[in-house]
């Protein structure tokens, strides 16, 4: 649908979108954008608060409906020192966090996060806590296809509900089959450390912008966010984004 700016507004709302939006008096409120929203989401696929924070940002983008999104996700390291090979996760866990009643409370907390934006945790199936590169190298391939939201979602699924390793260059290629990307050229691509260089300096360069937690969204390059919050406030953040464009002056 082409949309075209008038006085800052876009007015070509399709019907059943304009449906959704509040009303002022009998004129809906329309707000229709010529060009997607970029949000970028820093994130690391051994994330849980991630895997929630992936959910919660699509229900606000569903608030959101009359708007266009380009979504694009940016590789972080909760621990470049995890060795290519991975480590024992259950053994990791226990030196990085102990094994007292707070470890329990943060998974049960987390569970509970989870089920209720839809995922089931199954953090005991978790044999292995990789290194996080080449699921990242993943996702960036995915976007040149058009498929990098479906890896996301994928690798998390993978980790956190099926128990999957994935620095596993195997498991890897499995997942990227299984949403329809070419597996055969992500082996290859795997085994010659294509992009590896590059993604590790994208996941550097994220702590030398600050950003020391994930996940993080960037709302076009103005509003920086924090944390797995609600879908309203990722909403409200949205609202303030397209606030701030609109008040930019529109070049002809």
């Amino acid at each position: 649908m082409t949309k075209f700016r008038s006085e800052g507004i876009f007015s070509d709302c399709h019907p059943e979108v304009a449906a959704k939006r509040p009303s002022k008096g009998d004129a809906p409120l329309l707000r229709c954008y010529l060009l997607p929203m970029q949000i970028d989401v820093v994130s690391d696929t051994v994330c849980p608060w991630c895997y929630i924070g992936k959910r919660r940002l699509a229900r606000a983008l569903e608030l959101r409906p009359e708007v266009e999104f380009d979504v694009r996700w940016r590789p972080f390291r909760l621990d470049p020192s995890v060795p290519r090979g991975g480590l024992d996760r259950r053994a990791y866990m226990k030196a990085k966090f102990g094994d007292g009643p707070g470890v329990k409370a943060m998974s049960e907390t987390l569970r509970a996060a989870g089920l209720e934006e839809g995922i089931a945790f199954d953090f005991d199936s978790i044999e292995r806590r990789p290194d996080t590169i080449d699921s990242h190298r993943l996702i960036r391939w995915a976007a040149a296809v058009g498929l990098q939201d479906a890896v996301v979602e994928r690798l998390f699924q993978a980790y956190f509900t099926e128990g999957r390793d994935i620095g596993d260059p195997a498991v890897l290629e499995y997942l990227a089959a299984d949403v329809g990307m070419d597996s055969v050229q992500v082996a290859e691509l795997l085994a010659e450390d294509t992009d590896r260089a590059q993604v590790e300096r994208e996941a550097a360069l994220a702590g030398e912008m600050g950003i020391t937690g994930v996940p993080t969204f960037i709302f076009a390059n103005r509003f920086v966010l924090s944390g797995a919050r609600e879908a309203e406030v990722l909403a409200k953040v949205i609202d303030k984004a397209l606030d701030a464009e609109e008040e930019e002056p529109v070049s002809e």
